[in-house]
């Protein structure tokens, strides 16, 4: 069967030089061909990432945390000693304290002594001896800062007094010390006891 002429080369005929210069259009079904005759297709294989927990990395890190966990170790013993010798300390002043109130009371029992000696031979001069014996402790008090407080006639300090009991207006007002049932000793925060006190009250 005859083939049909192609228009294009009909209308436009192609002569040799053309023919030379024509490119060469790759035909349906020879890619395979031109592909295993020229070069291999190039692949990118994935560039080896470095991994972050390498050994070289790996100890540094590891003598670090031995390190701090070396001063950690140091640190807690440094407070446990610190702790203990405050302990210490503080029982060597309490001991201290209860040595010098003990040595400042040595004097009254000494004078309560001799006025016992002197009570059979010398009745009358234990009274004496007595009223001394208490003037000293008192004035022992004063020294480790526990002042006596007996006055009468004062406006009633609820802080240093303690009411044991009203009595009538005598005519000094209402709510001042009438008397004085028991002396305090000390104020404020070194207050030993309030003196117990008979207060004055309006008459209803």
């Amino acid at each position: 069967m005859p083939k049909d002429n192609d228009p294009t080369e009909a209308e436009f005929p192609l002569d040799e030089g053309d023919r030379a210069h024509e490119p060469d259009v790759p035909r349906e079904g020879d890619g395979g061909a031109q592909q295993a005759a020229g070069e291999p297709e190039a692949r990118t294989e994935p560039e080896a990432r470095a991994e972050p927990g390498t050994e070289a990395e790996a100890e540094p890190q590891a003598e670090i945390v031995e390190e701090l966990r070396d001063r950690w170790h140091r640190a807690l013993a440094d407070a446990d000693n610190l702790r203990k010798r405050h302990v210490r300390e503080l029982e060597r002043e309490r001991a201290a304290e209860r040595a010098r109130t003990a040595a400042a009371l040595l004097p009254v029992i000494d004078h309560l002594e001799m006025a016992l000696e002197h009570a059979e031979s010398e009745p009358s001069s234990v009274i004496e001896g007595v009223r001394a014996v208490r003037d000293q402790a008192v004035g022992t008090f004063e020294k480790l800062g526990f002042v006596r407080h007996e006055e009468t006639g004062v406006p009633f300090d609820p802080a240093r007094h303690e009411a044991v009991s009203t009595v009538e207006d005598d005519g000094s007002g209402p709510g001042v010390v009438s008397e004085v049932l028991r002396p305090g000793y000390g104020d404020g925060p070194s207050q030993l006891r309030p003196a117990a006190v008979t207060v004055t009250a309006r008459q209803e």
